[in-house]
């Protein structure tokens, strides 16, 4: 557990393994612009994986390298590589940070075996790493918080940590202290080993002496440490409790322990961008996270099967569909025949080990590998796929969040409709969390997604990859109409043009009904006036009447009455009634005061709890109704607030929560009822539909 360096390793995929241990899965996942992807490429530097680490701003890291990534300087998916270190295998996972792109990340942690989450050491950033460590929380995995950028820090650690506890429900356990210099951390106490090291810019820390003047906090600290672990450890509190110094060996045994099982969440420092605290990181991830058998029983893998986990889909250019998955238990050699989610069979054609962009051929991937196998065409993300005859029990993907925008796609040449419809298709087998859904009512085809950066990448996606360019449209709201008051009216329809005739005559009668009852026909006629076998063909008249009103949009909560009528022997029929009926309710309609029906959404906004306030005002300017608000169950510190809002000021509700919470703040949306829309709005809403009807 020292500090030397020993014999830097070689970075690779597939390389070999001289310990003859299974590669590790570690999550890089944290809050946006915490620096993830650089501690990616810090490592892969310091493992000898890249001459340098790369740069962010340069556009010359590892990961990051698809072409949305570099324009708009973040990540938007994974960035994988595989490290070597001291003999140990590593397949880093840097998960993009922006909550718009979080299902990524989340798909990913389930075949994991630790998470590194980073973040920088500032008190804001609580409510961004409480989404996160809930989730690693709630799943079980082992995590480390890594307090990243710790060089440009000006508060004292020992307020920084607490301030960060609230984000977690399991104890955040400093491991290492800074050593400050004119108020600049220039390296760090190891409080399980109680040595010092100076930071060295791209290069291992130097032990040195610790400074007399730092005795004291290190002897705090490191009692604290020790207090938090003898929580849950008997024999620990015992020598504390009797000021005897515990050996090292168990206080190494307890961190490695209650880490493993997901009792503490260690703290360890650094700065990414210098390549200080790399070397201490590796080092615990290599003493102390499980290795795959521990996540197979975790997720409960029969570890004497084959299975891997499918947690991400990518459609390429050159090599077709790849599937990225973790093998938790047995191998997947190139051109097993595997079985996948609804018991589908697929001949695997190519195993490959990933750098980033890169992918590198492999003969086989066996437990504890992550690798891309190739044309997997039945299987999606989030199946468990198996060389077992018959597969084996699906290993259960998170939920996929609701979507939170929604755009409407247009296309410039008609032509594109197919080639539209499968680029949708590989886009949402890409990114689970994209929906696409042909609106019946406004005949629009939508994108929904989590966010506008979500959505923006889709669309910049679209036309790199699959060439479909689209136009983003408005999302038209799906208004309804209905009347006031009732009426009687007739209908007759009467045409001679040679031969026999058309002659279809219906009285009618049509009245509003109580609001969400629909629509509803009956008839009262009697002595056969209008033949039964008419009757139907007068209610399809009236039905294909409704599709659209007066004002243009569907009629609703409309009761219509067949009451009286006549026909013809020999010139009526079904169509002649048919077009009766419609006759009448055109005629009607219009004098039974129609309105507009907007419809409302029943909504429940979470939110930490300082900004519930800024919540209320949000709803109010909408027109919204606020029902009230509680406790989030489950997440300390936040609220849920449920609201009445209408659908079209919902649009961009989400672009004002996330800038009101710091990109936390979330929403689900279901419809509840329809409210009748008068005055200016209406009139605003009308001129829009009879304009884009022209």
């Amino acid at each position: 557990m020292g500090q030397s360096d020993g014999p830097r390793g070689t970075q690779g995929a597939g390389s070999g393994l001289p310990s003859g241990r299974s590669t590790r899965c570690i999550a890089l996942i944290g809050p946006f612009l915490s620096g993830k992807t650089t501690l990616l490429d810090a490592i892969l530097a310091r493992t000898g994986g890249v001459a340098r680490a790369g740069r962010v701003a340069d556009k010359s890291t590892v990961g990051d390298g698809s072409p949305e990534a570099r324009a708009h300087g973040m990540s938007v998916q994974l960035n994988i590589a595989d490290a070597e270190f001291l003999g140990d295998s590593f397949t880093f996972i840097d998960c993009p940070g922006s909550i718009e792109f979080q299902h990524e990340g989340a798909l990913a942690l389930t075949a994991c075996d630790a998470a590194v989450v980073v973040s920088e050491p500032d008190p804001k950033r609580v409510p961004a790493l409480q989404v996160i460590l809930k989730q690693l929380e709630d799943r079980g995995i082992p995590h480390i918080l890594f307090l990243n950028k710790i060089d440009a820090c000006e508060t004292p650690i020992r307020d920084i940590v607490p301030a960060l506890q609230p984000a977690s429900t399991k104890p955040l356990v400093l491991r290492q202290i800074p050593i400050w210099e004119n108020g600049v951390a220039t390296g760090f106490i190891d409080l399980a080993l109680e040595r010092a090291f100076l930071f060295r810019k791209d290069a291992p820390s130097e032990m040195v002496e610790i400074k007399p003047n730092d005795l004291s906090r290190e002897k705090e600290a490191r009692f604290h440490m020790l207090e938090q672990l003898a929580d849950y450890d008997d024999t620990l509190m015992e020598q504390l409790l009797s000021d005897v110094a515990p050996d090292k060996e168990l206080v190494f045994s307890d961190l490695v322990r209650e880490f493993s099982d997901g009792l503490i969440c260690p703290v360890l420092l650094g700065s990414a961008e210098r390549g200080h605290g790399i070397l201490r990181l590796l080092k615990a991830l290599r003493h102390e996270v499980p290795f795959v058998e521990s996540t197979a029983q975790r997720l409960g893998v029969d570890g004497a099967k084959s299975a891997a986990y499918v947690l991400k889909t990518l459609h390429t250019g050159h090599g077709g569909k790849l599937s990225i998955a973790r093998v938790l238990s047995g191998d997947v050699p190139d051109g097993a025949t595997v079985t996948g989610g609804e018991a589908v069979e697929e001949r695997v054609a190519g195993v490959f080990g990933l750098k980033g962009e890169e992918t590198l051929k492999k003969a086989a991937a066996r437990a504890g590998d992550l690798v891309a196998l190739g044309r997997l065409d039945g299987v999606k993300t989030g199946d468990t796929i198996s060389a077992e005859k018959g597969g084996v029990a699906a290993i259960a993907a998170p939920d996929v969040p609701e979507p939170v925008l929604v755009s409407g796609i247009g296309l410039k040449d008609r032509k594109d409709e197919v080639k539209l419809s499968a680029a949708l298709g590989k886009l949402v087998d890409e990114d689970p969390s994209l929906v696409v859904e042909h609106a019946g009512e406004t005949h629009q085809v939508l994108l929904k997604g989590q966010g506008e950066m979500h959505l923006r990448v889709a669309f910049e996606r679209l036309a790199r990859k699959y060439g479909v360019v689209v136009e983003r449209r408005k999302r038209q709201v799906p208004y309804k109409e209905t009347i006031r008051k009732p009426i009687e009216i007739r209908g007759r329809h009467k045409k001679q043009s040679g031969g026999h005739g058309q002659f279809g005559d219906v009285l009618i009668d049509i009245a509003p009904l109580p609001r969400g009852s629909g629509f509803t026909f009956n008839d009262t006629i009697t002595g056969g006036v209008v033949p039964k076998q008419f009757i139907p063909s007068v209610e399809i008249g009236v039905s294909d009447y409704m599709k659209t009103g007066p004002l243009g949009f569907p009629v609703v909560d409309v009761a219509v009455t067949l009451k009286d009528g006549s026909f013809h022997t020999v010139d009526s029929s079904d169509m002649a009634f048919r077009q009766a009926g419609r006759l009448a309710m055109s005629e009607g309609m219009p004098k039974c005061q129609p309105v507009l029906l907007e419809p409302v959404m029943a909504v429940d906004i979470a939110v930490p709890s300082e900004a519930t306030a800024r919540v209320n005002g949000m709803i109010s300017q909408r027109r919204g109704q606020i029902l009230g608000f509680d406790a989030r169950p489950g997440w300390p510190g936040w609220d849920v607030v449920s609201a009445h809002i209408p659908d079209s000021e919902i649009e961009d509700l989400i672009v004002e929560l996330r800038s009101a919470t710091t990109g936390v703040g979330t929403y689900t949306a279901s419809f509840h009822h329809l409210a009748e829309l008068t005055g200016r709005l209406a009139d605003q809403v009308l001129a829009s539909h009879r304009e884009a009807a022209e």
